[in-house]
């Protein structure tokens, strides 16, 4: 059966089963905060053909990562999820059971956090594309934002680095990575397709009672980009450790040392969060994040002077200054990607 087939009205009425009854039948949601929370509003636009595709992510996938997306520019804010919006553009040649697994998909991400649909629209489109707009809230206090960092914080990475830039070379090249078990194979592939927000740091009892809120944002557009952007919004520069930068250490059994870096880089998509504060407060939600297995780590300093570098304390690499040009960027040219 096609899209076609059903027409709007049909399809919304077999999309309802996947959302909470008391949102349904009237022309917007309800959300109330909590007492003194802030509102958090986020928006994330995935189109086939640049965020996903039939050849990496089955429809299920691709609703998982659209819902991580904004689960994950949630918690980089310090946010609890309330509920999303979807938005779709579809083909009306497409088949209903695509668009009911990318619903199944998106449902299964955010079961864990008790969030619901809430609402959304449906319009004909050449391309299939999702729009969704998730809703949070949080503590004005407990706000994290990128323009906080201070020269003397060091910057935390909740996770490692690179997993879904290998996992998306591996679906795209199934006969690379022949070194790689059957077990870190699908482990990488897995970290592209499920990737996994990490709301569960947010509520860390170390990350609740430091000082103050930490600077930060999330990894979604690659590490480097996330530090600095955090930069440039606190008027500071950044100072990384090469040594210090987590990847999965099955990637040395495929890659070069050198390119897992750079996936860890500028890859893309990792959904951790980068946290700057102060080292005391920084150790204690590190220790607490290893403790749940993460692969957390402190990986360099805030500084004053408004440039990033990347140094090798083993001097096998030279120093190097980090750009955003270096990184993606929707719209930017071929010659310069």
């Amino acid at each position: 059966m096609q899209v076609q087939d059903l027409g709007e009205q049909g399809l919304l009425k077999r999309l309802r089963r996947f959302c909470p009854i008391e949102f349904m039948g009237d022309d917007a949601a309800l959300l109330t905060p909590a007492a003194d929370h802030a509102l958090v509003v986020t928006t994330d636009l995935l189109v086939d053909g640049i965020h996903f595709s039939d050849q990496t992510t089955t429809p299920a996938d691709a609703g998982w990562r659209a819902a991580a997306a904004n689960l994950s520019d949630l918690a980089a804010m310090g946010a609890n999820p309330l509920g999303l919006t979807i938005g779709l553009a579809l083909p009306g040649a497409l088949s209903v059971e695509w668009v009911e697994q990318l619903y199944q998909g998106i449902v299964d991400c955010l079961q864990p956090y008790q969030t619901p649909i809430v609402g959304g629209d449906i319009c004909r489109a050449v391309t299939p594309t999702i729009a969704i707009t998730a809703f949070g809230q949080v503590l004005p206090d407990r706000v994290i934002r990128r323009s906080t960092a201070q020269p003397g914080d060091v910057i935390l990475v909740t996770g490692s680095h690179g997993a879904s830039r290998a996992g998306l070379e591996l679906l795209l090249q199934p006969t690379q990575g022949q070194a790689l078990s059957a077990a870190d194979r699908a482990q990488l592939i897995q970290a592209h397709q499920r990737p996994q927000p990490r709301l569960d740091a947010i509520h860390q009892p170390a990350l609740r009672s430091a000082r103050r809120p930490p600077a930060g944002m999330d990894s979604s557009d690659g590490l480097a980009d996330a530090v600095l952007q955090i930069c440039r919004a606190s008027r500071v520069g950044a100072q990384l450790e090469r040594n210090l930068i987590p990847f999965p250490a099955c990637l040395t059994a495929w890659v070069s040392e050198a390119q897992a870096i750079e996936w860890a880089l500028y890859g893309g998509e990792d959904f951790e969060l980068v946290l700057c504060l102060p080292r005391s407060d920084a150790q204690a939600l590190l220790d607490q994040l290893q403790q749940l297995g993460s692969q957390a780590r402190i990986i360099g300093t805030i500084i004053p002077e408004p440039i990033v570098y990347l140094r090798d304390s083993s001097h096998i690499y030279p120093d190097e200054i980090l750009t955003l040009e270096q990184s993606f960027q929707h719209f930017q040219s071929p010659a310069s990607a």
